[in-house]
């Protein structure tokens, strides 16, 4: 029970790896506001950790939108009667958004989500965590946040790729200012996992292929695998661990 007692918010938890961390930091105690842009995810979420004898509720925005992130870093806070970890799991990629958007519709809409989504839950998270005793935020970004991407072009991963790069960036900075305040930010960069973000590269056979071998392990990762990364972050167990960059890939950064 690492988590026990703490109130935690978690975005982007309707699905995947999201859907692993809130559930796995509820078994460990934990208080979870399950968010996601899609209402009735998170809320499917929220009924399974209750149905298992957690303690869960639910909310839904976009983190892009300044007003959404507000309002769901204050429904956490009113579900619960406070904040200690917030985890940043939304995400999504190019490879995702309809084939009709233009190159630079893309790249603002991946960078929203992936960039501005991340500064703007911490933005409002990091207050409510003062008003308590401090906390720990666990920023989700990419093996591609600290390397190239072989998929490039306007359907590749050209506005993914710096999306991930500026939030280890952020993480750090974020990890330096607070540091005095008892408030610890971290950053896990997981390889490729499956999860509906790899789910295109899947159906591709031969890509999918090339891709797994590309990871020493030779296979992707599970999402219970980095939400294991995200538990010891948040827990006291990290007490004297703040603004680093996790890799959590089978070996992928290590070549």
């Amino acid at each position: 029970m690492r988590l026990q007692g703490k109130i935690a918010l978690v975005t982007g938890a309707g699905s995947g790896i999201g859907r692993a961390t809130a559930t796995l930091f509820a078994k460990e105690g934990a208080m979870v506001c399950v968010a996601d842009v899609n209402d009735e995810s998170s809320k499917q979420t929220a009924d399974s950790i209750v149905a298992a004898g957690g303690e869960a509720a639910h909310c839904s925005g976009d983190v892009s939108v300044d007003a959404d992130a507000q309002r769901m870093v204050a429904d956490a806070v009113d579900a619960f009667g406070g904040l200690h970890v917030l985890v940043n799991s939304a995400g999504i990629n190019d490879r995702q958004l309809p084939d009709t958007m233009s190159h630079d519709e893309i790249w603002d809409r991946v960078m929203g989500v992936n960039l501005r989504g991340t500064f703007l839950m911490c933005w409002h998270a990091v207050p409510a965590m003062l008003q308590g005793d401090g906390g720990a935020i666990v920023n989700l970004s990419s093996v591609m946040g600290l390397v190239g991407s072989e998929l490039s072009g306007a359907k590749g991963f050209s506005a993914y790729v710096p999306s991930k790069g500026g939030v280890v960036q952020l993480t750090k900075n974020l990890a330096i200012e607070h540091a005095r305040n008892n408030l610890r930010v971290n950053c896990i960069c997981p390889g490729y996992t499956h999860t509906s973000l790899t789910g295109p590269l899947e159906a591709n056979r031969e890509l999918y292929e090339a891709i797994r071998k590309r990871h020493p392990m030779q296979r992707f990762g599970e999402p219970e695998e980095i939400a294991k990364a995200a538990l010891f972050l948040a827990s006291d167990e990290a007490s004297f661990v703040t603004g680093i960059t996790m890799p959590v890939d089978g070996g992928y950064t290590a070549q």
